[in-house]
C-alpha cells in the first residue's frame, strides 16, 4: 500500500483532534497529493512547538508519516520565521495549526 496523499492526511488530523475538544485548522495548504506537512502547536501558554517530517524515514510502510520535534516550547516567532523560511523553499507545503495545553499531538515522533 502506497502513502497516504497530503490533503487526505491532513484531514484525518483535524478531524481527529477537533473531534478530542482541539483547534486545529490548515494554516497553509499545500500540495494535495506530496506536499510536506508541518505541525506547529500554540501551547496556550505563549509558547509553540513545531514538528517537521523526519528526514529519510518520513513516509513509512504502513502509510504513516514520522515527525522530528524542530522546536519545543519556544517564543511564537521563531516558529514563524521557520516556517516562512520553508515556504519560500517549498511551496507545496502543508502547515497545520493545533492548540494544545499539552506535549502529545498524537503523532509517531523520532528520538
Amino acid at each position: 500500500m502506497g502513502a497516504f496523499r497530503s490533503d487526505l492526511w491532513c484531514s484525518a488530523f483535524i478531524r481527529r483532534h477537533n473531534d478530542l475538544g482541539h483547534i486545529c485548522v490548515v494554516a497553509r495548504k499545500g500540495d494535495p497529493i506530496a506536499g510536506q506537512i508541518f505541525i506547529e502547536i500554540d501551547h496556550l501558554d505563549g509558547t509553540r512547538s513545531l514538528f517537521t517530517p523526519a528526514p529519510l524515514v518520513s513516509r513509512r510502510d504502513d502509510a504513516g508519516l514520522v515527525f522530528q520535534k524542530r522546536f519545543a516550547r519556544v517564543e511564537p516567532e521563531k516558529v514563524v520565521e521557520r516556517i516562512a523560511q520553508e515556504a519560500r523553499f517549498d511551496p507545496d507545503l502543508w502547515v497545520l495549526s493545533l492548540d494544545l495545553r499539552g506535549d502529545d499531538p498524537g503523532i509517531d515522533i523520532v528520538s
